[in-house]
């Protein structure tokens, strides 16, 4: 299958570059290019990408407003946003991950790992770096708790069994299957398991939402071993 991509960033030098990039992927196409979060989000409807590459800084419509658009559409559900930033300490990435990204690569990361994180994105699967879940953790540990926005989190937490609540803390962690497989002292297969009803149940379109949902909620706190 092929992984079908827009790309939304006001730099036409850039636009060029990744197009070339993830065109040059045998799995991958480009079907249009953006130059701002507007633009962004009419290709998106237009096209039903599976991935769409978002810049934050845009003129007139931004990426975090185009990002939030897309990922509250219902008939969007299948598309998801990759963020591009040109720094992990971006003040926006906590933002755009609440706003519904599905996770966020830096401009300067290797085209390997770039193609990776489309994969994985398209893939269904949140992607956070270690260092940016560091990162993200940071930003939790600096906001007061009354600025969490705790009443945000789905009522649901309270359906969530005692070993889905042990595997959503090790998914905050940013630990894979296997790794909570380990951890856990279960199989994969059934920490998958576990990851899948936890997105149900809770309504997150993918870890990076269940990472937030996780923190929000007060179930892992910054710090917690």
């Amino acid at each position: 299958m092929t992984i079908r991509v827009v790309i939304a960033d006001d730099q036409p030098l850039l636009r060029g570059g990744f197009r070339l990039l993830i065109d040059s992927a045998p799995d991958m196409r480009v079907v249009a290019e953006a130059d701002d979060g507007a633009q962004a989000l009419a290709l998106t409807r237009e096209h039903r990408p599976d991935v769409v590459l978002m810049d934050i800084r845009m003129p007139h419509t931004d990426g975090l407003v185009a990002t939030r658009r897309i990922c509250t559409d219902p008939g969007l559900e299948g598309s998801r946003v990759l963020i591009l930033t040109t720094f992990d300490l971006d003040e926006y990435v906590y933002t755009a991950l609440r706003a519904g990204a599905s996770g966020f690569v830096l401009k300067d990361t290797t085209p390997e790992d770039l193609l990776a994180a489309v994969r994985v994105v398209a893939a269904g699967d949140g992607l956070l770096a270690p260092r940016i879940t560091r990162r993200l953790i940071a930003e939790f540990a600096r906001r007061p708790q009354s600025a969490r926005a705790v009443d945000t989190t789905p009522a649901a937490l309270s359906t969530v069994t005692d070993r889905e609540r042990e595997v959503l803390r090790e998914v905050a962690r940013g630990l894979s299957n296997a790794e909570i497989a380990v951890r856990l002292h279960i199989s994969a297969a059934t920490a998958k398991t576990h990851v899948s009803r936890l997105l149900t149940k809770l309504d997150a379109r993918d870890r990076a939402q269940l990472v937030v949902i996780a923190y929000e909620s007060g179930l892992v706190t910054p710090g917690t071993p």
